[in-house]
């Protein structure tokens, strides 16, 4: 058997990708995080499916029911939102799954970040006004930020921040972050990204504070600060430039379509 983590994408179910649905499609134990994943993804599996809300279980009951689906043979879906990678939860269940030598694989989901930014209908990295996509968060009640990784240290570069489980936090980021990039700094705050009920608020450091307690926003929602945010007179990318040449578009030599 395998346990397949697997990433469910930001909320909307036609978002996951086809190798994550069809693992659930035939898995016939689901353990799923349940406050974040769409009833529709889990609906896909198999009818006589095992099917576990992981919402209210701590970690030693989740590998519970791993183990017994090991000891059955029975691969597992093990179904994150998101993308695995990013504030996952998954590397001590994986370091559980190496003592226990139960194998595993990882399925990469659509990215928080990657959803807002094409519900938003912006790029997040702009020619020569930020070229860097910084994913980070701030200290909360789960775990405190290691050293070097404050937010005033981030903010010395001007990239494009994508600020994750952090939205109690608005206060002590404007503080942060105001010296930096300036109180008229955009700020675009994205509330369950692709869900029914998503949001987006737009506003300044200065600003936004007040529009997201308008809003009683407290949960599940991405901040992003920078400023492409609010450019519009960028210089187009020599991609696509006729004069800039490469190694498959020569200079005065046209790709004849076949």
């Amino acid at each position: 058997m395998t346990v397949y983590f697997i990433g469910a994408g930001p909320g909307a179910p036609d978002l996951i990708t086809v190798r994550g649905l069809k693992l659930i499609e035939r898995c016939p134990v689901c353990l799923y995080a349940g406050s974040l994943v769409p009833e529709e993804v889990v609906k896909a599996t198999p009818k006589e499916a095992k099917i576990i809300d992981t919402a209210p279980l701590d970690l030693e009951e989740i590998l519970e029911e791993i183990i017994k689906a090991h000891k059955k043979g029975q691969d597992v879906a093990r179904v994150h939102s998101g993308d695995p990678s990013l504030y996952g939860a998954i590397a001590e269940q994986m370091r559980r799954l190496d003592a226990l030598l139960i194998p595993y694989e990882i399925i990469p989901g659509v990215p928080a970040f990657a959803a807002a930014a094409a519900e938003m209908k912006m790029e997040l990295t702009l020619p020569e006004i930020a070229q860097s996509l910084i994913v980070t968060r701030t200290s909360g009640k789960a775990s405190k930020m290691p050293e070097g990784e404050e937010l005033e240290i981030f903010a010395r570069s001007k990239a494009t921040l994508a600020i994750h489980l952090s939205i109690r936090n608005l206060a002590l980021i404007e503080k942060k972050l105001t010296p930096f990039y300036g109180k008229d700094c955009p700020v675009i705050v994205v509330y369950r990204v692709t869900w029914p009920d998503q949001k987006i608020i737009h506003g300044t450091l200065e600003t936004i504070r007040k529009k997201v307690r308008e809003e009683k926003i407290t949960r599940t929602a991405l901040i992003f600060v920078g400023s492409v945010f609010n450019e519009h007179d960028f210089k187009d990318s020599a991609l696509y430039d006729a004069a800039h040449t490469h190694i498959l578009r020569n200079k005065g030599k046209k790709k004849q379509r076949v």
